[in-house]
């Protein structure tokens, strides 16, 4: 279980730079900056965002998936898969 908390552990420190870009983006706007410039750091807040979703779903699918997998629980593998597919749709929005 380790993985999972330092995963977590690096996800929020990475969390905690997104934030200082959103907040940069605010000061930005209210500062009455470039629009290009506000949204290239919106853009890659975003990106930042993207980045971190993507590690949290490898987790998910090498330790959450592979467990129930392990398990050979049928409703839990059904569970599993469904709610994968539902973030894949979403994320292809």
């Amino acid at each position: 279980m380790k993985t999972h908390t330092t995963t977590h552990t690096e996800n929020l420190v990475r969390l905690s730079r997104i934030e200082g870009q959103v907040k940069g983006v605010k000061r930005m706007i209210g500062d009455g900056e470039y629009c290009i410039g506000i949204v290239n750091q919106i853009q890659a807040a975003r990106s930042a965002l993207q980045s971190i979703s993507k590690k949290i779903l490898e987790k998910h699918l090498k330790h959450c998936v592979a467990n129930a997998l392990e398990q050979r629980d049928e409703a839990d593998i059904d569970q599993k898969l469904e709610e994968i597919m539902a973030v894949i749709k979403r994320m292809g929005k």
